[in-house]
């Protein structure tokens, strides 16, 4: 999208001017966002409050709303368990699969919306452990990840390790050894933007697997795990995808590992003829054979809608402004003086701007009482969460002048100034 003259970002600048740039630049590249009008297309119930964490928990589609008044008053109430045939309930996770590949650039038949990320965390670190490794023989039992990792995933993977008598690594310097490698393609504090086709043909040399958690990535970043030869994947659709608190999660298998899918939760809804009740397990052909227990409708549906929301509005408009809006946040940070922990390249940024202060946790607090909603990391970090489909830029430049006021409140030492 097209911008109005913005201060330099670059490495080499002294960032601090003192003073925010003019909010008619911002008030501009409102006028010019051809994202705008999907704003209006949420629910809005406090329109001063400037809300600037959907990259962990996305504004609700006023769509969902209506989709799931539909679900609960017609189909359950109204159709009861004719629900599960005459309104695709039994394949709801596929059917959803198949509409959210679009966003990941994938084919149909190899993503499953189905259960929280960290079980499919669980379920594809043992199918990647049961894949035979490239060299012949059975893979190692050894799980690496960074120090850094985001939570869920270090401990999915220690957990995978008990249970299977292997080990964990932490680190991914020297892959030597590893038999799987769990990582996130956008770093959950920074946003950094991990290379995704180097580090899979990294992993995979070193005679690895890698997982890859696309939770901060999906919704908001431009994907094809095809060219980057993805043969794994996890991620949420709670952020930038909009699909509601604890909405069911996804898992992607590249094609060519179907027939090698060996997942560790058995379930009736795995099974090739769920409803032959006495027939041995026979798990189903393809992404199928992921599912396990019964999907939680409501959920699905509410997923279904933020997925549907942005497929509509358009990946590619959406990742344009997460880079433009990012880029400008960025930008006004430095005027401000403020400290950014975020790549300065556009590329290598994901849907975030980190801000790293001392007393990071005190003006989380007190920017909430202002009706300014980030989110905050320890030790020193503040996310500005910058959702295309929800975020003005007169949002984020607003929420940086609170957030410098507050911080001009603590003294270099780190105490708050009297």
């Amino acid at each position: 999208m097209a911008s109005p003259d913005l201060p330099s970002t670059n490495h080499d600048t002294d960032h601090s001017t003192g003073h925010a740039p003019d909010r008619s630049v911002a008030e501009q590249l409102d006028a010019a966002d051809v994202l705008a009008e999907w704003r209006e297309r949420f629910v809005l119930r406090n329109p001063g409050l400037i809300y600037l964490d959907g990259n962990s928990l996305g504004m609700t589609p006023i769509a969902t709303i209506d989709a799931m008044r539909r679900v609960i008053e017609e189909q359950w109430a109204g159709d009861l368990i004719t629900s599960w045939w005459e309104n695709d309930w039994l394949d709801l996770p596929l059917t959803i699969g198949n509409e959210l590949a679009s966003l990941l650039g994938a084919a149909e038949g190899t993503v499953a919306v189905h259960d929280s990320t960290t079980v499919g965390i669980f379920q594809l670190l043992n199918v990647a452990l049961d894949l035979p490794a490239a060299r012949g023989g059975p893979r190692p039992p050894v799980l690496a990840f960074a120090p850094s990792e985001f939570p869920t995933d270090r401990y999915a993977a220690e957990g995978v390790a008990r249970l299977r008598n292997g080990a964990v690594r932490s680190g991914l310097d020297n892959l030597d050894g590893v038999g799987v490698v769990i990582r996130s393609m956008v770093d959950y504090r920074s946003a950094e933007i991990c290379d995704v086709a180097a580090e899979t043909k990294r992993a995979n040399d070193a005679g690895a697997i890698t997982v890859w958690d696309l939770s901060h990535a999906v919704g908001v970043l431009d994907l094809d795990l095809p060219a980057l030869d993805v043969d794994l994947a996890v991620g949420c659709t709670y952020k930038f995808l909009n699909g509601g608190p604890g909405a069911p999660g996804f898992t992607y298998v590249a094609p060519h590992l179907h027939h090698d899918i060996t997942q560790p939760i058995w379930g009736w809804f795995g099974q090739t003829d769920q409803f032959a009740m006495d027939n041995a397990f026979d798990p189903r052909p393809g992404i199928g054979r992921l599912l396990h227990g019964t999907p939680g409708i409501l959920g699905l549906t509410a997923a279904r809608s933020g997925i549907a929301t942005t497929i509509e509005a358009g990946i590619g408009a959406i990742a344009a402004k997460a880079q433009a809006i990012t880029q400008y946040g960025i930008a006004v940070a430095d005027a401000l003086g403020l400290t950014v922990a975020s790549p300065r390249d556009a590329a290598r940024r994901g849907g975030h701007v980190a801000i790293r202060h001392t007393d990071a946790v005190r003006i989380h607090r007190e920017l909430e009482a202002r009706g300014v909603i980030v989110d905050q990391r320890d030790p020193d970090i503040l996310r500005l969460g910058m959702s295309p489909l929800t975020t003005r830029f007169v949002d984020v430049h607003d929420a940086l002048l609170h957030l410098a006021e507050l911080a001009e409140m603590t003294a270099g030492d780190g105490t708050t100034a009297s």
